[in-house]
């Protein structure tokens, strides 16, 4: 049986905007659109909704109070809000009024909302999860504590540096698995440095369920997303009344993870004012509350992440010193997938895994020649990018593998680090004419065949050459095409 995709609801009154949403979102939700509430509420009444993603300014109704009305009516929906407007008290008024899950301000970043939306959705899944398991509970104690154990268990072995880090065996990964190894059971922070998209949060989690920490409670925040006041709440909590549209006590993370792990990503994105907060919290073991005169004591493991160089921030004078220390007990640098090239085909292989268990679609392996195509782009975006690639292949594909027809454009052209040296070649006082010449006429003609899909035909005409000259050169060349297909059958046996 083939799982249904997951149903996101998009409101907003600007119908640009609506195209906008559901071009970049259709291949990997099921996008119901409403151009004002009147149609939202229609669509909730007919349709299983499991995310809302609503625009804050619209004429009849604010987003927040849209959202307010939702999470009365259907309090298992994930509600989020969009807005170009970053007014902190329409981001407070949404965090406790609408009880949102996510403020998305604008202009957003496709890749950056497709995550956000796929995290939502892995929250709605796992409400619906502790529902169910609420009832067991009651029913059957026993029975549901050994599933409990047994989950953290497998989520344990998830995060496991030799399983959960997927790599090559000859992986610069390694070097970093075996520091993780080693300071997981030491009690010290720890400073996780990388490009967006590296695996900071992955390798956060295998740090705090290889350590004794591991049966207490794991919690991550961006500290960049939010202004200060937010920030100060989400981490240290508050009071009713702390500020405007505070109107109950909120705990924070800090202290819902104590005894646990806490994790802060973006750090380096933080204002002076809040790391002069944070580094009394980490100095003195304690929290006080926004609005509250009592300090609470908290045993929190603190592992940051960030990607700018915070030793030069600190030089700069735009990080703290004392506050680097304290977070760099230990710095573990994260490489980018570019200078992991080795690692590429066993991550795509393990991204797709997950991709069909996500979307409920079978295949049954990558091609050598997209795998190829792979290893010659440098993945800016890192891993999230090449996540949200093989997605996109998997909803597009028609075969029983995801071959090279199905790679994106700017991911089929990108130059190989070999051809570079061929085009370094052509430029060089070495080599004949003839030689360079022929090097690039065999590029030109690889190129050609990829992007037309090994339609030899078409290639031909495009190039101007007849058949039987462009097969010639093809067997000139040894040029051919490769559909040899990466298994994933031991992987998901």
């Amino acid at each position: 049986m083939v799982d249904v995709l997951p149903s996101i609801l998009v409101v907003d009154d600007e119908p640009r905007s609506l195209e906008s949403i559901e071009r970049i979102l259709s291949d990997s939700f099921e996008v119901h659109l409403a151009a004002n509430v009147d149609e939202a509420e229609a669509i909730l009444q007919r349709e299983w909704i499991q995310v809302l993603l609503c625009d804050q300014r619209m004429p009849e109704m604010s987003g927040v109070e849209f959202t307010e009305k939702v999470r009365s009516e259907y309090p298992d929906i994930i509600r989020m809000i969009i807005s170009g407007y970053t007014d902190s008290e329409d981001i407070i008024d949404a965090i406790n009024k609408g009880g949102i899950y996510q403020y998305i301000t604008k202009p957003w970043h496709p890749d950056e909302l497709i995550s956000k939306l796929n995290n939502a959705i892995e929250l709605f899944r796992l409400q619906r999860e502790n529902e169910r398991l609420a009832v067991e509970l009651k029913l059957k104690p026993d029975t549901l504590e050994q599933a409990l154990i047994e989950k953290r268990q497998a989520l344990k072995s998830r995060y496991d540096w030799d399983a959960g880090i997927v790599r090559s065996p000859d992986s610069c990964m390694n070097a970093i698995c075996d520091t993780i190894r080693t300071v997981a059971a030491f009690d010290v922070n720890v400073l996780l440095m990388g490009e967006s998209g590296t695996g900071k949060e992955l390798c956060a989690r295998a740090l705090h369920y290889n350590s004794l920490r591991q049966d207490k409670v794991f919690v991550a925040e961006n500290c960049g997303a939010l202004p200060d006041e937010l920030l100060e709440s989400e981490l240290f909590g508050h009071k009713r009344g702390a500020f405007t549209g505070a109107i109950e006590d909120r705990v924070g993370l800090f202290e819902l993870a104590n005894g646990g792990t806490i994790f802060l990503d973006e750090i380096g994105d933080t204002s002076p004012a809040f790391q002069v907060k944070l580094l009394r919290v980490l100095q003195e073991n304690e929290i006080r509350p926004l609005g509250s005169n009592t300090r609470k004591p908290i045993d929190v493991r603190v592992i940051a992440a960030t990607n700018r160089n915070l030793a030069e921030d600190v030089k700069n004078g735009k990080f703290r010193q004392d506050l680097y220390y304290r977070l760099a007990t230990f710095e573990i640098e994260l490489p980018p997938l570019r200078e992991r090239k080795q690692d590429i085909a066993p991550l795509a292989i393990a991204l797709l895994n997950e991709a069909m268990d996500q979307l409920g679609k079978r295949v049954k392996g990558i091609s050598e020649e997209a795998l190829r195509c792979f290893e010659n782009y440098r993945w800016p975006g890192n891993v999230r990018e090449m996540q949200n690639e093989i997605k996109r292949m998997l909803v597009l594909g028609q075969k029983d593998y995801l071959g090279s027809e199905l790679v994106s454009p700017h991911i089929l052209h990108a130059t190989p680090e070999e051809e570079e040296a061929d085009m370094a070649l052509l430029t060089s006082i070495d080599g004949s004419l003839k030689q360079r010449i022929e090097k690039l006429e065999a590029r030109i003609i690889k190129e050609t065949l990829i992007r037309l899909r090994w339609n030899k035909t078409q290639a031909s005409q495009e190039l101007g050459l007849s058949r039987v000259g462009l097969r010639n050169k093809l067997e000139r060349y040894g040029l051919e095409r490769n559909d040899n297909i990466e298994s994933i059958e031991e992987t998901v046996a």
